[in-house]
């Protein structure tokens, strides 16, 4: 088992004032990081040697918007959003990220009204599949990402995720899987892990406010032993938010501060995930 931590909590763009966060992490015991990407023009190879000398693996985040929506009427929009991510995973490619995990099939916060139409499905798994073959070029793995209901509406639970994942039938498409969401949509968070087992690549480890895993109320027993079930043996990456980033505290609704630093998050997250690994993994 890998065990990360995902930057959103410090900063949505890689800045050289992260250096002293990057050194606690590893101090801490992290095998890795998880990279924001969506400002495109960084010198991620720099960035890659970087963490590569602090030793620090990483994977990478990213969204799409409105204006390059992979599922928008506009096939203009859509071929925008396939490139946008095409060129995020050459970001990954430079950096030396494995696997770009994410909500980039459709647009975050974005809504219709309604769920989504036969059209839109077909739109997001055709430029899904052109991302893939992308992805298997640069040697990125794909993790999509179900949101919650208010966040997003083309996958709401881990099922349709995971079936989205088999249409798009590529060996570099695969799916994450993320507590927070599956706590306000799944009705068996067992049955959801098992129901994307095969094609599971990632996992979110995220509290129910989004502060310290373990101190909240996700039934993490259940995820835990549904993640031993089916074996999974990948990254667990703690996604946490705070008031750092003004942006993307609008978009994750978080008003309040729900932990006392976030060095402590960092080091209270790290010891729960490896002591609910060391009960079920030997």
């Amino acid at each position: 088992m890998k065990f990360g931590m995902n930057l959103l909590l410090w900063t949505g763009e890689l800045n050289d004032g992260l250096t002293p966060v990057l050194t606690s992490l590893k101090s801490m015991g992290y095998d890795g990081v998880e990279l924001p990407l969506f400002n495109l023009d960084l010198d991620y190879a720099a960035w890659g040697r970087k963490l590569d000398d602090l030793g620090l693996a990483r994977t990478a985040v990213t969204v799409r918007g409105e204006a390059d929506n992979p599922i928008s009427p506009d096939p203009a929009a859509r071929a925008k959003g396939v490139e946008a991510t095409k060129r995020t995973l050459d970001c990954c490619h430079a950096a030396g990220c494995t696997t770009l995990v994410g909500p980039y099939h459709s647009a975050l916060g974005f809504f219709t009204g309604k769920g989504p139409t036969a059209d839109e499905w077909k739109w997001g798994v055709e430029s899904m599949r052109q991302v893939a073959e992308h992805a298997g070029q640069a040697g990125v793995m794909l993790g999509i990402e179900a949101l919650n209901r208010f966040e997003c509406y083309l996958l709401n639970s881990h099922a349709d995720s995971a079936r989205f994942a088999r249409e798009v039938n590529h060996p570099n498409c695969r799916v994450m899987y993320d507590t927070f969401h599956a706590n306000i949509e799944e009705k068996n968070v067992a049955g959801a892990i098992r129901d994307c087992a095969d094609v599971l690549v990632h996992v979110h480890i995220s509290e129910n406010d989004r502060s310290t895993p373990g101190q909240g109320n996700i039934r993490w027993a259940e995820n835990f032993d549904a993640l031993r079930e089916v074996n999974y043996d990948g990254w667990l990456m703690i996604e946490a938010f705070g008031l750092a980033l003004p942006e993307l505290a609008a978009a994750t609704k978080i008003w309040r501060r729900m932990f006392q630093s976030e060095e402590q998050l960092a080091r209270d997250g790290l010891k729960f995930m490896k002591e609910q690994v060391a009960k079920r993994w030997k």
